[in-house]
C-alpha cells in the first residue's frame, strides 16, 4: 500500500540522517532523528495493522471491529503484525494462507488443495512453505539479533556456481603529454564455488497451544527460528569445517607471519597484533574475541596509568568497544583466554568481515510431526546456507602458546 511504503521511506530517511549526525558526533542531533523514526515507525505499525483488519473483515465478510493487542511472549514483545506488506499476488501472503498454515503446524489439518503443490521446493523434507509474511519477520530478526551476521557479505547465488576470483589490481602510471600507458588485464586467479548445506531447526509446540491466536503464533514461530539459525550461522562463519555446513574463518590458511603465539595478555600482545596486519588491509578490520578476554584488556594500562581499551556508549547507550582505536566485537563462539587454556587454542583474532561471503537460499520450507514420547508438536525449519572466506590478508590469528 502506499502509505506503508512511504512510512517506511520516511523512517529509513530519518535512520540515515541520525547515523550520519552520529558519524560526525552530533548525537544531540542523531537522538532527535531517532525519535522521530520512533514516531514514525509507531505509525507504520498502526497503518499495517489497521490494514489488515480491514482486510480480515472483507475476507470473513463481517463487521466486527477488531483490534490487535501486543502481547509478551517468553519476555519478548510480540509484533502484532508480520505483514509488512500486502501483494495480492503472493499466495502465501495472504491470511487465507497463514490460517491454513498456522492450523497444519498445530492442530494437524491437512493444507487446502490450492496450496499443496511444492513444485518449488523440489525436495520431501519439505511439507509447507512457510508464509512469505513470517518469512520477511525471520530474515529481519536474523539480521538485527545477531553480532557477527550483519558484518559479513552476503550473496544468493545459486549452488554449484563458481564465482571467479582475482588478487590483482590495476596500477596508475605517470605518462608525458600526449604518451599511453601499458594495457593492464585482470587476472583471474581462481574461483570459489558454493554448496548446498542444509541448516535444519525443530520447534516443539505443545498440545496446549491448539487456540493460539495467529499473531502469537506466528511471533513464536518467528522468535525460535531466529534465535536458532542465527547462533548455528555465526558459530560456522568463525570455527565452521566446510564438511556439510560453511567454512569457517579460523579454518582457512592464514598468511605467513599472521599467526601469533601468544603467552600472556599485555600490552605487547596488541601491538603484536596490529603489526601483524598488512596496512592495505587496516580499513574495515575489527578484533574478535569473547567478553571475559576482553574485560582482560579492558584492566590493562599503559606505564602512564591510561586505559588501554574503552567502551563508549553510543545512540541509545549500546557499548561501543575498542582496543588501541579498533572495534572488538564480542561473540561466544571461541574461548575466553585464561591460564588454564590449551596451548594452540585460538582466543582473539583481527579480520575484516566483508571478505566473508555468505551464500544463504532463504525460502525456507517447514514440515510437521509429533513428538510420541512429549505429545509435541515439532516444527521443522529447512534453509540453504554456505560460506567461505574469499580473502585472507586481513585475518590475524592469536593463539595460546
Amino acid at each position: 500500500m502506499k502509505i506503508i511504503e512511504q512510512l517506511r521511506n520516511k523512517k529509513n530517511d530519518l535512520l540515515n540522517k541520525a547515523m550520519g549526525f552520529a558519524n560526525e558526533g552530533d548525537f544531540k542531533n542523531a537522538k532527535a532523528m531517532r525519535e522521530e523514526a520512533e514516531k514514525v515507525e509507531n505509525d507504520l505499525q498502526n497503518a499495517i495493522k489497521e490494514m489488515e483488519n480491514i482486510r480480515a473483515m472483507q475476507e470473513n465478510n463481517t463487521v466486527t471491529n477488531i483490534q490487535n493487542k501486543g502481547v509478551n511472549v517468553a519476555g519478548a514483545t510480540v509484533i502484532d503484525s508480520t505483514n509488512n506488506s500486502i501483494n495480492d499476488d503472493d499466495m502465501y501472503a495472504s491470511m487465507e494462507y497463514r490460517k491454513a498454515f498456522m492450523n497444519h503446524i498445530i492442530k494437524g489439518t491437512p493444507m487446502p488443495g490450492e496450496f499443496t503443490n511444492n513444485a518449488t521446493t523440489k525436495t520431501t523434507d519439505v511439507g509447507a512453505l512457510i508464509p512469505s509474511t513470517v518469512m520477511e519477520k525471520i530474515i529481519e530478526k536474523i539480521e538485527a539479533t545477531g553480532m557477527i551476521l550483519p558484518l559479513v557479505t552476503r550473496t544468493s547465488y545459486k549452488g554449484g556456481v563458481s564465482i571467479p576470483l582475482s588478487n590483482v589490481k590495476p596500477v596508475a602510471s605517470w605518462v608525458s603529454e600526449g604518451a599511453g600507458s601499458n594495457k593492464q588485464k585482470k587476472n583471474l586467479t581462481g574461483t570459489v564455488t558454493f554448496a548446498y548445506h542444509k541448516l535444519r531447526c525443530a520447534v516443539a509446540v505443545t498440545l496446549e497451544t491448539d487456540t493460539i491466536a495467529l499473531s502469537v503464533f506466528e511471533t513464536t514461530l518467528i522468535n525460535n527460528v531466529a534465535e536458532a539459525m542465527v547462533k548455528a550461522i555465526e558459530k560456522a562463519i568463525i570455527d565452521g569445517t566446510g564438511e556439510g555446513q560453511p567454512k569457517g574463518i579460523l579454518t582457512e590458511d592464514v598468511v605467513e607471519g599472521q599467526e601469533l603465539q601468544i603467552s600472556k595478555i599485555d600490552y605487547n600482545t596488541l601491538i603484536e597484533a596490529e603489526s601483524a596486519l598488512p596496512l592495505e588491509y587496516e580499513e574495515g578490520a575489527v578484533y574478535c574475541m569473547t567478553k571475559k578476554t576482553f574485560m582482560a584488556y579492558l584492566g590493562m594500562v599503559d606505564s602512564n596509568g591510561q586505559p588501554i581499551a574503552r567502551v563508549n556508549y553510543g545512540i541509545g547507550g549500546k557499548p561501543e568497544r575498542t582496543l588501541l582505536g579498533r572495534t572488538v566485537i564480542l561473540c561466544n563462539y571461541i574461548d575466553s583466554y585464561s591460564s588454564t587454556l590449551e596451548a594452540g587454542k585460538v582466543f582473539a583474532f583481527l579480520f575484516n568481515f566483508k571478505d566473508y561471503v555468505l551464500n544463504t537460499n532463504l525460502n525456507m520450507g517447514i514440515k510437521k510431526y509429533e513428538d510420541n514420547d512429549t505429545d509435541d508438536i515439532i516444527t521443522k525449519s529447512i534453509m540453504l546456507v554456505d560460506g567461505k572466506v574469499v580473502e585472507n590478508n586481513s585475518l590475524v590469528v592469536l593463539k595460546k602458546k
